[in-house]
């Protein structure tokens, strides 16, 4: 194709959450002049939040779970729009999408591009559902192009067991958004959810389920309270374990200094109240929250386990600890509060870490250089 011509590309996504926050810090940066933009997505994306984003916006029922009639519907009005659109390159995001795009995309003639965003396979299940997952990605992954790994965990799982050739796989490691985090924020959030100035504030971003662990963060703040009375603790996120994680804390008398704030669409006026943020998960794609912790300056501790280590190195800009280890968790914390220079060194180091490897700019400049690849090879 000639090179004057735009790109024609077709964003397929079911899943919103951590997948839309990635699509649209992509889209926001990408170059109109070179791409045109098509995106095809479940209906809990809303068209008026990508407006100046995209040149085109189908909605297509897509759901998560496993649905052969509703999954029949979606791979055609998906095939339909793929032969109304004739993109250059199909890129799919999340399993879900993966398959219902991939399905859909099979004897046309347009490039397919994958981003699982974290393997299905890698999270806790029983060991058939995992077989399962493993199944669908071997069968899937020759009809497309290129495989895109948001870290280099995702692509050791991805050899590990078998999903397709090293060739197929290229490492892109997810980034932020600096101009939207760096923006000023004026909300005393200290003050309004009545947390003492002096108190000593440990934190995290996400969902209350059984993937990031929240039991286990109620856990070692029991274990840090002890050591540290003036410590506090903040959730910042919503999920189906919301009930059970609000009874651990009133069971374990952390009632008077543990908050569950709910889901924020601005989660960086609370990050920025933090002494110490943590992610705990069970398993984990990649943890974009990470670097947007490092962006605010913020000392980390995480769990070592699948993408996480990629990203923090423990020692360096932040501690790990085992997976569910509650008092490895609060020794790393109240090690951080009686050590100032390793506080201070984790976060420096944090600060260069963010700044080299995780601006979106860099992962809409990986991205886009290997769509031309991929053309014009």
């Amino acid at each position: 194709m000639s090179e004057e011509r735009k790109i024609r590309i077709v964003h397929i996504a079911q899943s919103p959450g951590g997948v839309e926050r990635y699509l649209r810090s992509l889209l926001k940066y990408s170059n109109r002049e070179k791409y045109e933009i098509i995106l095809i997505v479940s209906n809990q994306y809303k068209r008026k939040n990508y407006v100046n984003l995209v040149d085109a916006f189908e909605n297509v029922d897509m759901i998560r779970s496993i649905d052969p009639k509703s999954d029949l519907n979606a791979i055609r009005a998906i095939r339909k729009l793929l032969k109304k659109y004739k993109p250059d390159i199909v890129y799919c995001h999340s399993s879900k999408a993966g398959a219902l795009g991939r399905i859909a995309n099979m004897g046309l003639k347009n490039k397919c591009v994958y981003n699982p965003h974290g393997w299905a396979f890698n999270m806790r299940g029983n060991k058939l559902k995992k077989l399962i997952y493993v199944g669908i990605e071997k069968v899937l992954a020759p009809f497309c192009s290129t495989i895109i790994c948001i870290s280099g965990a995702e692509k050791r799982s991805a050899l590990k067991y078998r999903i397709c050739g090293k060739k197929k796989l290229k490492v892109i490691y997810n980034g932020i958004d600096f101009d939207e985090y760096n923006m000023d924020y004026h909300m005393n959030t200290r003050e309004l959810l009545e947390i003492p100035e002096d108190a000593f504030v440990v934190g995290m971003v996400g969902r209350l389920a059984e993937q990031k662990a929240p039991d286990v963060f109620v856990k070692a703040a029991k274990r840090i309270k002890e050591i540290i009375p003036k410590a506090f603790f903040l959730i910042v996120g919503d999920g189906p374990d919301w009930d059970e994680v609000q009874k651990q804390i009133d069971d374990n008398g952390l009632t008077e200094s543990f908050i569950l704030a709910g889901w924020s669409s601005r989660p960086m006026e609370y990050i920025k109240i933090l002494d110490v943020a943590v992610l705990l998960s069970r398993w984990e794609g990649f943890g974009l929250v990470l670097p947007e912790y490092m962006l605010a300056n913020k000392p980390i501790v995480a769990t070592d386990i699948d993408a996480i280590p990629f990203v923090v190195k423990d020692g360096e800009n932040g501690l790990l600890a085992p997976v569910d280890d509650d008092k490895k968790i609060a020794e790393n914390v109240i090690e951080i509060c009686q050590n100032e220079d390793l506080r201070n060194s984790l976060i420096k180091e944090g600060k260069n870490a963010v700044n080299e490897k995780f601006n979106v700019k860099r992962t809409v400049g990986d991205t886009e250089k290997l769509f031309r690849k991929i053309i014009y090879r």
